[in-house]
């Protein structure tokens, strides 16, 4: 953002290499349909380990929550 601000040779030449990089992202993404299948593939895998990690972070709630029963004494 600074660097479509600012008014330098400098300037212009990193936001025109970032314009530059941006575009060249966007070909590879809709050029690589092989890396947008794996993308794809990596983003329902954190879906599903973020479910599992939610799973088990309630249940250990649930045990940091159960009150602790009294004992009864073994022997005399």
């Amino acid at each position: 953002m600074l660097s479509s601000v600012l008014n330098s040779k400098r300037a212009i030449d990193v936001n025109i290499a970032i314009m530059r990089a941006f575009v060249k992202m966007r070909e590879i993404l809709i050029t690589n349909k092989e890396f947008s299948v794996k993308l794809k593939i990596i983003e329902d895998q954190l879906a599903e380990h973020n479910e599992q990690f939610r799973v088990v972070f309630e249940a250990i709630k649930q045990l940091l929550n159960e009150e602790e029963k009294p004992r009864r004494k073994i022997g005399f």
